[in-house]
């Protein structure tokens, strides 16, 4: 039999020679997923023997990393906001950018009774912590996407989380939202030029399509996003996006274009314009019409079909 120790360094050794970055933590996070420890337990157990019921699997696992599989598909979870979430080829992979994001938006100046839209929402990710974070002070959230894979996804993210007073949506942009209005819609859509597919890595090329091409310029989505969005804001209220590392200037442009002021494009941990906070002019309206606006919403009959419409989970 084999030891930890040894285990991780012939398996960092064969992560390298694939290629893959950051070897030495991706073997670390493999074993402690095959052990079911913590990165400190395993420490403590570089001298333990690994049995050959634990060494099979450990080596498939190996083998699909050293292929270029991402490290979360292969964990099936990944931490987001000190909370962990299921991930898998359904959606995209969260990334530490869409963290700074959650924290940007969670400083800004919310109305009490927040009513929220994450659209996009892929894995749940943004939405979830948003409502997990904000508890009491969120009165109701929506997660909308157009792949009913990812809302499955986000659906398992929210009964994960324990989470209520949510709404998972089908709807193409805001096509299924009719005259329903928000506090705060944020969104992580796609951004990524159709030409440059091929820059891609090799893990972000096995995210799901639709969750990555954005067009020509990568903007065709967005720009459609934010000519409807202001449609479906109350009075004084925000959107928060982000965007790719040189479209700063051409979605403040946009913004602008449609009514937004107050445009702010926030700097991300290595400096790219990567977050714009903008809001509409005026002022939310009372808490209790917005409240009896969106519950009167909530009465209304919903499919039950999920590749249909809409799934809504009962407050808790």
């Amino acid at each position: 039999m084999t030891s930890v120790l040894d285990i991780i360094e012939k398996g960092t050794t064969y992560l390298e020679s694939k290629g893959i970055d950051e070897a030495r933590r991706n073997m670390q996070l493999l074993v402690t997923h095959q052990l079911g420890c913590s990165k400190v337990e395993l420490y403590m157990q570089f001298d333990r023997l690994m049995a050959e019921d634990e060494l099979t699997p450990l080596r498939e696992k190996l083998k699909r990393r050293g292929s270029g599989e991402p490290l979360q598909h292969i964990l099936g979870s990944v931490e987001f906001y000190r909370r962990d979430f299921k991930t898998d080829a359904r959606a995209l992979i969260p990334r530490p950018e869409t963290e700074e994001l959650a924290s940007i938006i969670l400083n800004l100046d919310l109305p009490p009774s927040l009513i929220l839209l994450d659209m996009g929402t892929g894995s749940g990710v943004l939405g979830l912590t948003l409502a997990a974070e904000l508890g009491g002070k969120c009165h109701c959230a929506t997660l909308a996407d157009v792949s009913h894979d990812a809302l499955v996804l986000a659906e398992e993210n929210k009964n994960l989380l324990g989470l209520g007073r949510i709404e998972l949506l089908w709807s193409d942009l805001f096509s299924k939202l009719e005259d329903r209005k928000f506090h705060l819609i944020v969104a992580n859509l796609p951004y990524i030029s159709d030409t440059d597919e091929q820059t891609l890595s090799s893990e972000v090329q096995r995210d799901p399509p639709l969750a990555l091409y954005g067009g020509k310029d990568g903007l065709d989505i967005l720009r459609e996003f934010i000519k409807q969005a202001p449609l479906h804001l109350h009075p004084g209220g925000m959107i928060a996006l982000e965007i790719g590392y040189d479209q700063a200037e051409a979605v403040e442009t946009m913004l602008g274009d449609n009514e937004f002021i107050d445009i702010k494009t926030h700097n991300d941990l290595s400096g790219v314009a990567r977050f714009p906070i903008a809001k509409l002019p005026g002022s939310p309206p009372p808490t209790d019409q917005a409240e009896d606006s969106e519950e009167s919403k909530d009465s209304e009959e919903l499919p039950t079909d999920t590749n249909q419409q809409s799934h809504s989970a009962d407050y808790s």
